[in-house]
């Protein structure tokens, strides 16, 4: 008996154009969802999570349906590399549209004109270096915006809100390319070479597999954390209800110097032990080992009578969040290092003097440098022409894509649950290296719009692009109409996710029916701007030494692992943790995974491994449904709902 869907066949197949156009029909419909989840009703975050549970929601809901095709039309049921097709294009849209990219850029856009008083004096202290073609300034369109009770679709709304659209799209597009281009290149040597584990794509590949929906250890476990949310769910609606516990106890201490740890929250989370139970052993290890280093260094710091920080940011001793920036760096540098050969083949190949098969990838070696070159020089373009100077341009952007490259090779290699990197991306680097009189009022002024995706990490859409990469290979699925897929799902989903961010926006108001957050968002970078303007930085170089530190415990931690294969620290898992507000909450689940799977692997073997692995995807896919419901019930009554997250 087969299930949903399996290529029989040992030759690849190109993407159908089926399954491409129903995964651009459900990418407007994902967008909405999500912003009416994550900033309307603000009851949980799908896109925080690296393996997005409204994704997984739509593609169990096509499997279902799949599954009424084959009885009745089988001729027009969809093939596993169809069904993950589509995951793979909603992945990707979901990313790039969530919380930690698109939904900040838009409160970003009017904030500054929209919010300036006599008192801050923002429209001669900011708004005279602020792009038109970038922003909106005409207060009469933002009142609808902020207010709510109004209507995007008026001819007055949609025309000064298309020219800063139509410039963001290319931006943003143009970025995204840069992204895939960099999967391209490296893709083979960590896929294929190295042969990295990729954790995260373990339930979509065997939710689309033969036999998945037969285990009853997966239904066991589904309805194990499905019957856990659906309790709580009902205790959030009506308290009268008892609910079954608290997914998240924290506690903290009142006394010097164990105060300035910080909270620790003890948090148990079904969907982070499933995916927990899929990490390598060593690595899992390790990501709750460094988050104690990191506790450890905090109470170091009381100790010391430092200024410490264990909250969002950690811009004072002992830098954390710095660290954690130095740490993918290293990983960055470790990955050149790996695959120096294999890099310097590929320029080879690009010279023409090299015969390097590239037949199987998505485009040509030569062709991704050369897309990836142009891509680049727009950015540099577009970046210049708002005001930029071109050496920041290439150090910003060289180390955002750095940054980038390293979240994708620990995504790949590690599988964390959640990652992020809260107030550190490149400008906070540059500024703490040089101070903000040498970087100039217009790099500064960029630096704030560029906040939609330097402000935190756990979204990030690069690895999810690698992500579908592996899974088209485990399907045999042929990469050249794949990458189209993926392509059109960026185009969409960035047109789609506009639309959704301002017609909500209007109809609700961004300042009364909404969250707090869209606020926040806007809010962030021009206070920083207008602090970097009234009060000046210098360099910061303790910032910057820790940022060293980073990289050279990256690189140790490699060297170690390299020499001993006892040892047990792994770099991924330092960066990962370094500071991460995520971690913070769900290490204690992390334990729990390491714990258990020591466990089974001790007493059971590598085939009671295997034989429990079902068990823990179903603790995932349990909580991800339901939880998928709670927020579809929310937003079709307009209520708050229980969430699945911290």
């Amino acid at each position: 008996m087969s299930g949903p869907g399996v290529n029989s066949s040992n030759q690849s197949r190109p993407a159908s154009w089926r399954a491409i156009a129903l995964g651009l029909i459900l990418i407007p419909v994902n967008c909405y969802w999500l912003v009416q989840v994550e900033l309307v009703q603000f009851s949980t975050y799908p896109t925080i999570i690296s393996l997005i549970f409204t994704v997984v929601f739509c593609l169990f809901v096509l499997i279902l349906l799949n599954q009424l095709l084959k009885h009745f039309l089988p001729q027009w049921a969809l093939g596993q590399d169809e069904l993950l097709l589509i995951f793979v294009m909603l992945s990707v849209v979901s990313a790039t549209a969530g919380c930690s990219v698109m939904e900040i850029l838009i409160p970003i856009l009017g904030h500054a004109f929209w919010f300036a008083t006599p008192e801050n004096d923002w429209t001669h202290l900011l708004g005279r270096y602020i792009p038109t073609w970038l922003s909106v300034d005409d207060k009469s369109v933002l009142a609808g915006y902020y207010h709510g009770d109004s209507s995007l679709y008026t001819v007055q709304h949609i025309s000064s809100w298309l020219i800063p659209v139509i410039s963001w799209f290319t931006f943003l597009f143009a970025l995204l390319l840069v992204m895939l281009c960099i999967n391209i290149i490296l893709r083979k040597q960590w896929t294929e070479s190295e042969k990295l584990a990729y954790p995260i794509i373990q339930l979509p590949y065997g939710m689309t597999s033969s036999g998945f929906f037969r285990h009853r250890t997966m239904w066991m476990a589904f309805g194990i954390a499905a019957s856990l949310d659906i309790v709580n769910g009902l205790n959030f609606l009506w308290p009268t209800i008892p609910g079954l516990f608290s997914k998240s106890y924290q506690f903290e201490f009142a006394a010097k110097p164990w105060s300035s740890m910080g909270r620790v929250a003890l948090g148990i989370y079904p969907f982070v032990l499933g995916i927990g139970f899929l990490i390598p052993l060593g690595l899992l290890f390790s990501l709750w080992f460094f988050f104690w280093i990191w506790k450890a260094q905090l109470l170091l710091g009381g100790i010391m009578g430092w200024p410490t920080s264990s909250g969002l940011g950690g811009k004072t001793y002992p830098y954390v969040n710095y660290q954690g920036f130095g740490g993918y760096m290293g990983i960055f540098l470790i990955a050149l290092w790996i695959s120096r050969q294999y890099l310097a083949n590929i320029g080879q190949k690009f010279l023409g003097r090299e015969e390097l098969e590239d037949g199987d990838e998505p485009m040509s070696y030569r062709g991704a440098i050369i897309t990836l070159v142009l891509a680049s020089i727009f950015l540099a373009l577009f970046c210049y022409k708002a005001g930029m100077s071109l050496g920041v341009i290439f150090i910003f952007f060289g180390l955002y894509l750095a940054l980038s490259t390293a979240i994708s090779r620990m995504r790949a290699e590690l599988g964390s649950p959640m990652h992020d990197l809260h107030y550190t991306g490149p400008e906070e680097i540059m500024v703490a290296a040089v101070g903000t009189r040498k970087l100039g009022v217009g790099n500064l002024t960029m630096f704030s719009f560029f906040w939609f995706f330097t402000r935190n990490f756990d979204c990030h859409p690069m690895p999810h692009q690698l992500e579908g990469f592996k899974l088209a290979e485990r399907v045999k699925m042929r990469n050249d109409r794949f990458l189209l897929a993926i392509l059109l799902a960026i185009g969409v989903g960035i047109i789609s996710q506009f639309w959704a961010l301002l017609s909500v926006s209007y109809k609700f108001g961004a300042t009364s029916g909404m969250s707090w957050v869209p606020m926040v968002y806007g809010s962030e970078p021009w206070n920083r701007l207008q602090n970097w303007l009234v009060n000046p930085m210098t360099a910061n170089l303790p910032a910057i030494a820790f940022t060293g530190v980073g990289i050279l415990f990256s690189i140790f931690l490699f060297l170690m692992q390299m020499k001993f294969l006892w040892w047990p620290f792994y770099p991924a898992a330092y960066a990962a943790v370094s500071g991460s507000w995520a971690i913070s909450h769900i290490w204690f689940s992390l334990w729990l995974a390491w714990l258990i799977k020591l466990v089974v692997l001790k007493y059971g073997g590598v085939k009671s491994h295997r034989r429990a692995i079902p068990f823990f995807l179903g603790l995932i896919l349990g909580e991800f449904i339901v939880g998928s419901l709670w927020t579809i019930l929310g937003a079709s009554l307009n209520i708050v709902t229980y969430g699945i997250l911290p």
